[in-house]
């Protein structure tokens, strides 16, 4: 499925860094809310991967970037 929107629900994942702490707040920059409380997993080597879940408040989520890679 392709479209012009980004999604109204996304789940973001990631090592849990800073690189992922920006990446959800660029989201919620964009006007995406909460959902929910993060989850955390530790991989067998010690990783921890985090994931936290968002929504677009309203019915017209913003407009994707030309070019840009499908969220994540």
């Amino acid at each position: 499925m392709t479209t012009d929107r980004l999604p109204r629900y996304r789940v973001l994942t990631g090592p849990d860094d800073a690189a992922f702490c920006y990446r959800v707040s660029e989201a919620l920059d964009l006007g995406y809310e909460l959902h929910g409380s993060p989850a955390l997993a530790v991989q067998k080597d010690g990783t921890a991967i985090v994931a936290q879940a968002l929504l677009w408040p309203g019915a017209d989520p913003p407009q994707a970037a030309p070019g840009a890679p499908a969220p994540g």
